[in-house]
């Protein structure tokens, strides 16, 4: 399985030039395999940036994530064992989002695209693709 980190949900989305050639092409892969997921508190995070008009989509964001589960992809849902897990990641960083997307990854034994160099960097046992490449 792949999981997108929610920057790159919105880049993947929305024809952004930041996502690298290789992470798009991951990520297609995926689409096509039925194998690309992100957490739900992805679009929770989405819905908060656009709220706040940091993030514009043009439609509302239960529209633009309904379209998104409808193309094929896969939405996983924030449990107790991932509450538990994002609390017990030693060394990283104290972002709950994060927290919660990378154990979302680390339990479904994901491949996490990110570009979040903190993630990047964590010494944590997850597979990772930098979504600049």
């Amino acid at each position: 399985m792949t999981l997108l980190d929610t920057h790159v949900l919105v880049w993947l989305v929305e024809g952004l030039p930041a996502i690298g050639k290789q992470a798009k092409k991951i990520a297609d892969r995926a689409l096509a395999n039925d194998e690309l997921s992100v957490s739900a508190i992805s679009f929770w995070e989405i819905a908060l940036l656009h709220q706040r008009g940091r993030l514009i989509l043009g439609q509302p964001v239960d529209v633009w994530r309904a379209q998104l589960l409808e193309m094929g992809l896969h939405e996983v849902p924030i449990d107790g064992e991932v509450g538990i897990k994002a609390t017990t990641m030693s060394n990283f960083h104290p972002d709950p989002t994060d927290r919660f997307i990378t154990a979302t990854a680390i339990l479904s034994r994901a491949s996490l695209v990110t570009a979040d160099k903190q993630i990047l960097q964590w010494p944590g046992n997850i597979k990772r693709v930098n979504a600049a490449r």
